[in-house]
């Protein structure tokens, strides 16, 4: 007997990694655990979001592509000339990158609204920027601790701010952050993918 999967049942989750393109500021193995999240997403059979850009979110790419996995990069740049010759960046192990044309913070906007989850693997300014419309919107958010830059300081960013703790779950183990992340995006699975302010 052939079981047939409704449109709903196929749908990948997509995961974003968000994370600092220039990878002085990070820990010394950021660079292999975001190549090692690229691989366990893919292994999970879930779709890598990223920005299309170098440093942790291409590495992160790399790991996905390597382990058979779907990478969709959503760049800042209006076309692929732009995005190779005017910001410089790579094209390779991405199955599709998507140029927005809205620059870095509008394609920030839409790189995590895409996204089910958003991930953060160390980050600078940039990454706090995506971690925050992901905030806004009450969106499930991993943060792998241990990377260094944006990811150590959240938690205490967070404390901070006032704002309750939002949907963020903390781990320095991968495959631990993605079954809490995980959880929390078929929560709102159960809710049509609404993502309400509690």
């Amino acid at each position: 007997m052939i079981t047939r999967l409704s449109r709903r049942q196929h749908l990948k989750y997509k995961i974003c990694v968000s994370g600092a393109a220039d990878t002085g500021c990070c820990a010394v193995d950021a660079v292999e655990k975001a190549e090692e999240l690229g691989r366990e997403i893919a292994r999970r059979g879930m779709v890598l979001v990223t920005g299309a850009t170098v440093g942790i979110p291409y590495w992160s790419a790399k790991g996905a592509k390597e382990e058979g996995g779907i990478v969709i990069g959503l760049s800042p740049a209006a076309s692929e000339a732009a995005h190779t010759k005017t910001y410089r960046l790579p094209t390779d192990y991405h199955d599709l990158i998507i140029y927005t044309g809205f620059e870095y913070s509008g394609r920030n906007l839409l790189l995590t609204r895409s996204a089910d989850a958003v991930i953060t693997v160390c980050g600078r300014m940039g990454t706090l920027n995506e971690f925050t419309i992901a905030f806004e919107d009450n969106k499930p958010i991993g943060i792998l601790e241990g990377t260094g830059g944006t990811a150590d300081e959240i938690s205490d960013i967070v404390k901070k701010m006032n704002r309750g703790p939002g949907r963020i779950s903390y781990s320095h183990d991968i495959k631990e952050l993605l079954d809490k992340v995980v959880k929390e995006i078929e929560a709102d699975k159960k809710t049509n993918g609404n993502h309400i302010k509690g």
